[in-house]
């Protein structure tokens, strides 16, 4: 059985790297990352060794990260991957130590085409985050959309043994990377009418003071507010989502429901209608989730 520790990082394509870097450093509040590549800018929020990784090219995600349980689950993983059809490489020794982290497993989600890196821990942390403009506990999860949404599940949740925790029927479902306890880890959307790309990246807070705050102080720094303050259905979070210079969707989210490993409850199957996004109702800005690419295979 594939068995995950955590979301472990997202890279990101941006437009222009000095001017995402200092966004993601004094606006979003993470904290830089010594790296010796000019052509990446590290970031973290958490005692890992980056949470996001900034590349120079067209705003969207280049690829996502998951840390696996331990290295016992290399193997199986490999084997699963094989038998299932689905091409993989080892993760590059280069890209290994510029993220810090141990050996791995590459490969490609066949619907959308997004690059997935399955990789072990190296153990200790890297030492503390010290918050800044948001008390940031940890990088949440992403959501992404792909044309082929029955085909990407189907990976997701049938090869890769990540568990469904609710869906908005048709159109987007939460998952977690097994036996995480967070309600979802990675959104998929049905992007059959729309596109392959990325909707939004979130970040956890731990007070609504950060929602409350950030609201006013996002608004005066010229940053659009696209969606909330609002409180989500299915997993219960408070959100509030801006832009990002390339106006890339980014969510600070407060509160989520958590699973145990034995015995979860079903996953719910909502309406797609408003109110099951956001019961508080507020309004959404049309901006929200509309840019952001997946990076192809070259």
């Amino acid at each position: 059985m594939i068995r995950y520790s955590r979301l472990g990082y997202i890279a990101l394509n941006v437009s222009d790297l000095e001017r995402s870097g200092a966004f993601y450093r004094d606006v979003v509040g993470l904290q830089e990352v010594a790296c010796d590549n000019p052509r990446v800018r590290l970031l973290r929020c958490s005692d890992q060794h980056q949470d996001i990784a900034l590349y120079q090219g067209e705003p969207g995600v280049k690829r996502i990260a998951f840390e696996l349980e331990s290295s016992d689950v290399l193997e199986p993983l490999r084997r699963v991957l094989r038998d299932a059809g689905h091409e993989f490489i080892d993760i590059p020794a280069s890209d290994r130590a510029e993220m810090g982290t141990g050996e791995g497993v590459r490969t490609w989600e066949p619907g959308s085409g997004c690059t997935l890196d399955f990789y072990i821990g190296t153990g200790p942390a890297f030492g503390d985050y010290t918050p800044t403009v948001a008390m940031i506990e940890r990088l949440g999860h992403i959501v992404i959309a792909s044309k082929e949404y029955e085909e990407s599940l189907k990976y997701f949740l049938g090869t890769l043994n990540f568990r469904a925790s609710d869906s908005f029927a048709g159109a987007v479902t939460f998952m977690r990377c097994f036996p995480s306890p967070y309600h979802h880890s990675l959104g998929l959307g049905n992007g059959k009418k729309i596109r392959n790309g990325v909707h939004h990246v979130a970040f956890m807070v731990n007070d609504i003071d950060d929602i409350g705050r950030s609201y006013w102080r996002l608004q005066k720094a010229g940053v659009p507010v696209v969606h909330g303050p609002g409180r989500h259905l299915p997993s219960g979070s408070v959100f509030l989502y801006f832009l990002d210079p390339d106006g890339l969707t980014i969510e600070y989210t407060l509160g989520m429901e958590e699973f145990p490993e034995d015995a979860p409850r079903e996953p719910r199957a909502l309406p797609p209608v408003p109110e099951s996004n956001d019961i508080w109702a507020s309004a959404i800005d049309k901006r929200k989730g509309a840019t952001g690419t997946i990076e192809q295979r070259a």
